[in-house]
């Protein structure tokens, strides 16, 4: 399946988990979000990926949120299930319960803990994928070293027909997408991630959407629509007045989800009991929160006028 017939183009955000006062899902709350991305007219959601603390969630919290995405989406957007474990005999099963669940595409990121050989990374990819019939896309997240590259795309996606997407998080990646595009005959679509901060660079080469947190998802979605439409004036006017607020809350992943949450309150689409980050966790400094909130303030001002 190409990228175009899966249905993914421009933003696809991360839905964040949401927390009560004691730590607990509040379902309401993931529902909610998962209709301002439809409102805001986004092709397709995300959970629970990094940017929704899944490695702080048991098995059944995973599977009660992507329930909710899907039952919430009713149809309106896809619904991207991430299945993440280290054993890909684990994920693998993750995957098919998702697909059971009735998301639309599988999520994967491929295991950093420790570094493997590319030869191994596909034989753990080609198991999820195999155990699947919907489309795949497969993150790959790998700050301290080398991420997947044309190679390793164009032979999993003739092994594995359902492999459609691939995201990665890194700076100067244009050549990346432009091979990866060539190798697989754009069989695999590429989406950026890191926030969408290297969104601008990246329309040119062909990247076929980003994954940046939810609360700047509709923003994004118009700078990526000026940018795709050639307007690249009115395209970096936006997105440098959103620029500050991602590079800033990507310092620390746990600093970007109280932000996060935080820029969802202010913006009307969860209320600021829903707002907790799951311990353990950062907790900012008074002087590194008020700035973090004078940022999110900035931004919510922009969706106000």
């Amino acid at each position: 399946m190409s990228p175009a017939e899966a249905g993914l183009q421009g933003v696809v955000p991360i839905i964040p988990t949401l927390f009560n006062t004691n730590e607990e899902l509040d379902l309401a709350a993931t529902a909610a979000c998962v209709r301002f991305a439809v409102e805001s007219q986004l092709s397709a959601v995300c959970l629970p990926a990094y940017g929704s603390e899944f490695y702080k969630l048991i098995d059944t919290e995973r599977a009660a949120v992507v329930g909710t995405a899907v039952e919430a989406a009713a149809g309106r957007t896809l619904v991207i299930a991430q299945s993440n474990h280290p054993a890909a005999r684990h994920a693998a099963e993750l995957a098919k319960a998702n697909e059971a669940r009735g998301a639309n595409l599988i999520s994967f990121a491929l295991p950093r803990m420790f570094a493997l050989p590319e030869a191994d990374l596909l034989a753990y990819s080609r198991t999820i994928c195999q155990a699947v019939k919907i489309p795949v896309l497969i993150q790959d997240f790998n700050p301290s070293g080398q991420t997947i590259g044309a190679e390793f795309c164009r032979r999993l996606s003739e092994d594995c027909g359902n492999f459609s997407f691939v995201k990665l998080e890194e700076p100067l990646m244009a050549p990346k997408v432009r091979a990866i595009r060539e190798a697989t005959e754009d069989r695999v679509g590429v989406l950026e991630g890191w926030g969408g901060m290297y969104l601008l660079e990246l329309v040119v080469p062909g990247i076929c959407g980003l994954m940046p947190g939810l609360a700047l998802g509709d923003l994004l979605q118009k700078v990526w629509r000026l940018a795709r439409a050639g307007d690249s004036s009115d395209a970096a006017d936006l997105f440098e007045k959103l620029l500050p607020q991602i590079v800033y809350s990507l310092q620390n992943m746990e600093l970007f989800l109280w932000m996060e949450k935080d820029l969802l309150v202010r913006r009307g689409v969860i209320s600021r009991s829903q707002a907790h980050v799951r311990s353990a966790t950062l907790t900012p400094d008074e002087d590194a929160w008020q700035h973090a909130i004078w940022l999110n303030q900035r931004v919510a001002d922009l969706t106000a006028n």
